[in-house]
Order: structure tokens, then C-alpha cells, then sequence
């Protein structure tokens, strides 16, 4: 369960974009939709290599 605390003179505004913040750093909600429709172990390992390729590919570009 995630609790936000909510300061004195603190406006809502922040105080929702700070358990947005928190919800996200949870990974609930990836989860949840990872676990909607079911992948076989071998399209999530072969997703996973092609993240992996994209993000090495990113980094090069980065560095150059």
C-alpha cells in the first residue's frame, strides 16, 4: 500500500504527483498488464534480447 503523506500549505496537485511518482517506482502497473495475456517463455526471451540490442545500439550512438 503506498502512503503519501500530505505536508501543511501543501497543495493536492503536488502531493498526487508525488504518489504518481511512487506508484510508477513500484512497477504495479507494468505488472498488471504483463500478467493480462499470457507470453511464452521463449517471445518474452527473444523481447528481452531485442531490448537489449536496442538500448546496447542507443548507448553507441550516444558515445560515438
Amino acid at each position: 500500500m503506498i502512503i503519501v503523506n500530505v505536508k501543511e500549505n501543501e497543495s493536492i496537485d503536488k502531493a498526487l504527483k508525488r504518489f504518481k511518482k511512487k506508484f510508477e517506482k513500484t512497477g504495479i502497473l507494468k505488472e498488471l498488464r504483463s500478467r493480462t495475456a499470457f507470453e511464452k517463455p521463449s517471445v518474452s526471451r527473444r523481447n528481452e534480447i531485442i531490448r537489449a540490442a536496442y538500448r546496447e545500439q542507443q548507448r553507441n550512438q550516444e558515445n560515438g
